[in-house]
């Protein structure tokens, strides 16, 4: 357990250390980090100019991590993510030259403005922390990060990320506009400086692995795996659903919620973390029939119903939750 309290202080300074530039945003803030402590991905969607960028930067700033930014455009191609292998004529050799993938936290800005064939240069770096260049597999460092953002609202010029590469998203975060009274907070902090400028790391990469490795080891109640796979099952049972969640979702929900209870300085799992983590896990996996969208129906809607709707484990006799 103390080990666990010391794990959880590291995250809460990486945490209170975000949020000296992301001001408003614990929630946003705590998902990154969250992410971070599973070696997971994800995507911002959000409008431009609340701080999706910075959340990327600031995060990898604060632990120490080599940072990158690819910016998505229709004219992109896969060489110019993952590298490309350039002959040498002073030694009659092929060189590799790595891509901006090769990074420790790397910034997909835009990501639905890239072709399909672009996007999907990122699957294999995605799922399986390694790049294929000419036939030559190279791995990526640890920890590894992929933060895409995209606009929800400009439609026009842009390809919509498919299934597969939406699955591979651990957390899908919404930032969302600031109160009148942060925005004030926010304007006084950058009239002479950005506050970014003097933001300085507090953790080491070599923690964060030790983040992702303590995460791992947080118990989870049989009964509340159940609860988990109940609720992920429910999704492609549900008439509003075309495509419903796969057992990836149910690993994500796993260890996302294994990190909050860490987060939170236990070394066990609630039903409440599973909830609480639902909506940013599963929804963006979903696939609304066309009759739901019709009606407006997203899958956001569908997993508020569903939290509702799946039973919730109660107290364990003897065992180390309560519902």
């Amino acid at each position: 357990m103390e080990q666990t309290g010391e794990r959880a202080a590291v995250a809460a300074r990486i945490i209170e250390n975000v949020e000296q530039v992301i001001v408003g945003k614990r929630d946003a803030v705590r998902l990154g980090v969250i992410a971070l402590m599973c070696c997971g991905h994800i995507l911002i969607e959000d409008v431009p100019g609340v701080g999706k960028t910075m959340l990327a930067k600031s995060l990898a700033k604060s632990t120490g991590c080599t940072f990158s930014r690819i910016q998505f455009t229709p004219d992109l191609l896969p060489s110019d993510i993952t590298g490309v292998s350039i002959f040498n004529q002073k030694n009659g050799e092929f060189e590799f030259r790595p891509g901006p993938i090769i990074s420790q936290v790397v910034l997909s800005d835009e990501i639905n403005r890239a072709t399909p064939k672009t996007q999907s240069a990122l699957l294999e770096a995605m799922e399986e922390q390694q790049v294929t260049v000419d036939g030559v597999t190279r791995r990526l460092p640890d920890p590894f990060i992929v933060i895409a953002t995209q606009n929800p609202v400009e439609y026009e010029g842009t390809f919509p990320l498919p299934e597969a590469q939406l699955d591979r998203f651990l957390l899908r975060i919404f930032i969302g506009y600031p109160t009148l009274e942060e925005e004030i907070s926010i304007m006084e902090q950058q009239q002479l400086t950005h506050p970014f400028d003097e933001l300085e790391a507090v953790a080491m990469p070599e923690e964060v692995v030790k983040l992702q490795e303590e995460s791992r080891q947080i118990y989870v109640d049989p009964l509340v795996k159940e609860y988990i796979v109940n609720l992920v099952d429910a999704t492609r049972h549900h008439q509003d659903v075309a495509l419903g969640a796969s057992p990836r979702a149910s690993l994500a929900l796993q260890k996302c919620s294994q990190a909050i209870a860490l987060l939170e300085g236990r070394d066990y799992i609630l039903p409440d973390d599973v909830k609480s983590l639902a909506d940013a896990v599963i929804a963006h996996r979903l696939i609304p029939t066309a009759a739901a969208r019709m009606q407006g129906i997203d899958g956001r809607q569908i997993v508020k119903q569903l939290l509702e709707e799946v039973e919730v484990p109660g107290a364990r006799v003897g065992g180390r939750f309560a519902g």
